[in-house]
């Protein structure tokens, strides 16, 4: 067995009678960022929720460090980043880090360190002491990052993490992702930015319930035969 973190075989998902995913392949290695791309809609939230047994299969298997989940004790290794933010609109931004903190499971010691990393990195600073309820869309975008960040997860889990974030703040998450990295952690991120695809070490096609590629982006291009990952998707999809 490998160093994957994430195993994923032949799963599939049925909500009722609708079949969203039908036959999911994907690994995500130690020390390594996949990116998970498809349309609104192709079942990427639901990939992410079945492998951190949110949801159950209907069919295959999700393993996360070799572990089928859901499984209480390893989530406290993931940090996990969904596309709706489950924040405290009453507490201002820096006691909804160290109330995650606190749950995670950071010491005291360590606390004001990593919320202040945290913070910085998605560049919240000047803002930690206002009220979530005041903050725009972006701003809790931001602080759900933050959340995800704390604590050094060996894992990181994110679902659209740059939605409504501006570019330049965009480039530095990813200076981060790439530090957490090289710091042999590993990252699973579903995004619908194209360009940001080609910043992942694998990307992988989410098409009809089905991962349609999954390679080195300057694999998939070669192999499409074209200059950027929009377009090996706009090919997959037979767009022309």
């Amino acid at each position: 067995m490998g160093q994957a973190i994430i195993d994923l075989q032949h799963l599939a998902k049925k909500f009722g009678d609708e079949t969203v995913l039908k036959d999911i392949n994907l690994t995500v290695n130690k020390g390594e960022i996949v990116g998970l791309i498809g349309p609104s809609g192709a079942g990427k939230s639901t990939v992410i929720k079945v492998t951190l047994g949110m949801e159950v299969a209907s069919g295959g298997s999700a393993k996360v460090f070799d572990t089928t989940m859901p499984n209480r004790q390893l989530l406290g290794r993931i940090g996990y980043m969904a596309q709706t933010d489950a924040l405290y609109d009453a507490l201002t931004g820096k006691e909804n880090l160290v109330f995650y903190g606190q749950m995670k499971g950071i010491k005291k010691d360590q606390m004001v360190a990593e919320v202040e990393h945290a913070a910085k990195v998605v560049d919240l600073t000047k803002d930690l002491n206002k009220r979530v309820s005041g903050y725009s869309g972006g701003m809790m975008r931001r602080l759900s990052l933050a959340i995800a960040l704390l604590g050094s997860p060996e894992l990181l889990v994110l679902d659209e993490p740059t939605v409504g974030i501006d570019p330049a703040l965009r480039r530095q998450i990813w200076a981060e992702l790439d530090r957490i990295k090289s710091e042999g952690r590993s990252i699973l991120i579903t995004t619908h930015v194209m360009d940001e695809s080609e910043l992942t070490d694998r990307v992988a096609l989410l098409l009809d319930g089905k991962v349609m590629a999954f390679d080195e982006p300057g694999v998939l291009k070669k192999q499409y035969d074209v200059p950027t990952i929009e377009d090996v998707f706009l090919k997959a999809e037979g767009v022309e």
